[in-house]
C-alpha cells in the first residue's frame, strides 16, 4: 500500500543545520600587493589631474543639467 502523503504544513522546521564557521577579520593589509597601473592609464590620470588643477573641467551639476535638457530626463 501507498504511504499517506504529508501535507505541506507538516514539514519539519530546522531539520538541517549548517555548520558554523568562524571568520577572522584581517586588519593588517600590508601583505596585499599593490596593483600596477598601465602606463597609459597613469599618463591619462596625470593629465586629468593637471586639467582639474587648471580649472578646465566642468561641474557635475552643469553636465547633468545639459543631459536633462537634451534627453528630457526628470
Amino acid at each position: 500500500m501507498d504511504a499517506p502523503k504529508k501535507k505541506s504544513t507538516e514539514k519539519k522546521i530546522d531539520s538541517a543545520q549548517e555548520p558554523t564557521t568562524e571568520y577572522k577579520k584581517i586588519t593588517d593589509f600590508s601583505t596585499e600587493k599593490e596593483e600596477e597601473m598601465h602606463p597609459i592609464l597613469a599618463q591619462l590620470l596625470e593629465k586629468a589631474l593637471e586639467q582639474s588643477e587648471q580649472g578646465l573641467g566642468r561641474p557635475h551639476e552643469e553636465v547633468w543639467a545639459e543631459m536633462k535638457a537634451k534627453y528630457n530626463f526628470k
